[in-house]
């Protein structure tokens, strides 16, 4: 119910928006790029960003998302969802005694963390994201729509692959509360969130949403809301939502194996652009 909330928000403001999207600069510039030869530098400028789409409403949402979906089974997902499960194995038995050593006595500390379920509740996410995208749409800001559309799509991707997790491993959470503790949802969308907003504008700019990322995700194990493999396993969901979301060939991660001459396996990881 709340995914259609926001599919009928959405649909508003690209109707409220579609004299500007009838002529968008991408257009402007394709059209212009017919009259004038290629500039190789600029070319490979431009390259190294998203391009901006000439539609960005809630018929492209729909496409997109199927089209993400599509996407997802790609090597680099897997390969993240192997680290992921990996990082996840790994910290399990650290899961029962973690959560206690951050509880604290001093009300400071506990107010500090008290935030954390709302920044990273998805209703407040995509609110602030269908914002991005609003702001974009009604000033004639194709780049800060499309950051928006992309945003709201990882959230509804991570939605998706979170919610069917949830229900097939059971998991309860440390406080009993109920049976839906792995893997945590705050942590999936926040560090969703983080990635989109990485490959749109870079790793430095992105700098503050991996840090919110990561105080959302610490602030539900602070309220015994989830054990550390979740919010491990979470954070890798969600990258490979938002990656998803965003996907130029441009520039990608590349995970190659190597074997150690002194036995055993190593894994290279690689930046290709």
């Amino acid at each position: 119910m709340f995914t259609a909330t926001v599919v009928l928000a959405l649909a508003l403001l690209d109707r409220s928006a579609q004299p500007a999207a009838q002529e968008t600069p991408r257009a402007q510039t394709a059209a212009e790029e017919t009259q004038q030869p290629p500039d190789p530098q600029g070319q490979k400028a431009e390259a190294k960003e998203p391009p901006t789409p000439a539609h960005t409403g809630i018929r492209a949402l729909v496409e997109n998302l199927v089209e993400d979906v599509k996407h997802l089974p790609a090597k680099q997902n897997l390969y993240l969802t192997l680290i992921g499960g990996g990082l996840a194995a790994a910290v399990h038995p650290a899961d029962q005694g973690f959560n206690v050593r951050l509880r604290s006595h001093y009300d400071t500390v506990n107010a500090a963390f008290a935030p954390g379920k709302y920044v990273g509740n998805t209703p407040e996410l995509i609110a602030g994201s269908i914002g991005t995208y609003a702001f974009g749409r009604l000033f004639d800001k194709p780049k800060v729509a499309h950051l928006g559309m992309d945003l709201v799509q990882a959230q509804i991707l991570t939605e998706l692959l979170v919610e069917p997790i949830k229900f097939a491993t059971q998991r309860t959470r440390p406080d009993g509360s109920n049976r839906h503790s792995f893997p945590s949802g705050h942590a999936a969308i926040t560090f969703a969130s983080a990635t989109v907003i990485e490959r749109h504008l870079g790793w430095r700019k992105s700098l503050l949403g991996y840090t919110i990322a990561s105080y959302v995700a610490a602030s539900r194990l602070h309220d015994n809301r989830h054990y550390l493999s979740d919010v491990v396993f979470g954070a890798a969901v969600g990258s490979i939502a938002g990656r998803t979301v965003v996907h130029h060939a441009s520039d990608y991660w590349a995970f190659t194996p190597v074997a150690l001459p002194e036995g055993g396996v190593a894994l290279m990881v690689t930046r290709r652009r």
